[in-house]
């Protein structure tokens, strides 16, 4: 396949200067690089949570799935189990599955599922108009907290290594190159893969001069080395005016959890069959 256009007609309505543009353009190329290696294009699946980063699944011409609140990652799951040859990418807020669906996100890294999550984190809830979210940090003054946010951010990278996530990164919506290989090393992976994003939100909270001034690039970093994973995730903790390492922070080859699942099923009983007998528990008549 010579050409491939995953363009779409849908009309972008995310501000000018958004961070989402960083996250789009780069999973774009890295999608179309993967389909002209020969991975075919309907083996992929976008799901999407609720806020500005939903719009994206519109602004990509491959199959999608719009979930609820928090829910990105139970779909994305449902998804590769049913059908393990597909590539799941999940898209979501900070609010998105670092609040609401914190849950989901800390027992598919436990389970090490092979799906990948991309988290736009704005720090800040962007289509409701800016109230502070998990990631905020303490003192941000929204429409929630007029007088301050009192609570501490929570470290997501610290949280999802605890939890068992098998690849970790953090990316940053003002460099792109550095998303495309984080996004395309994460898709790869077999097993659990999170990219924490740096997606401003230049309406309700910009802060690209702040990270500008503070982000570089992990050079050396062993990757295989869990303690030393931890100790950069940690060398940020969301609050202080530290530098800020972007990179893959921690990957590691563990069983995949739909592999050892499907293993576990008891074989003879074709799936189909099996999906048949379910649903037809739930024939009406």
């Amino acid at each position: 396949m010579n050409q491939v256009n995953l363009g779409t007609h849908a009309k972008n309505t995310w501000c000018i200067g958004c961070g989402n543009f960083a996250i789009l353009n780069a999973i774009k190329s890295v999608i179309t690089e993967l389909i002209k290696e020969g991975n075919p294009a309907e083996n992929f699946v976008l799901v999407s949570g609720i806020g500005c980063h939903a719009k994206i699944v519109d602004y990509i011409n491959l199959n999608s799935f719009y979930s609820l609140h928090g829910r990105v990652v139970p779909v994305a799951e449902a998804i590769k189990i049913a059908n393990p040859t597909l590539k799941i990418i999940g898209f979501s807020g900070d609010g998105d599955s670092y609040g609401e669906g914190l849950e989901h996100l800390l027992f598919a890294a436990k389970r090490n599922i092979d799906i990948t999550m991309i988290i736009h984190n704005n720090r800040v809830y962007g289509l409701t108009t800016g109230q502070f979210t998990p990631t905020s940090p303490k003192d941000f003054k929204g429409r929630s907290t007029p007088y301050g946010n009192k609570e501490m951010p929570f470290n997501p990278l610290e949280l999802m290594l605890a939890s068992g996530a098998t690849f970790v990164a953090r990316g940053f919506s003002h460099g792109i190159d550095l998303l495309k290989n984080i996004f395309k090393q994460a898709i790869s992976h077999k097993g659990f893969s999170i990219v924490d994003v740096l997606q401003v939100c230049v309406t309700f909270y910009n802060m690209y001069s702040y990270y500008s001034q503070r982000v570089y690039l992990m050079e050396g970093h062993n990757e295989q080395d869990f303690e030393a994973a931890v100790k950069k995730a940690r060398e940020w903790d969301y609050n202080s005016d530290t530098k800020i390492p972007l990179g893959i922070f921690y990957r590691n080859d563990l069983p995949a959890f739909e592999d050892s699942f499907l293993k576990s099923q008891k074989s003879g009983i074709d799936r189909k069959e099996k999906i048949k007998k379910i649903l037809e528990n739930y024939t009406i008549g």
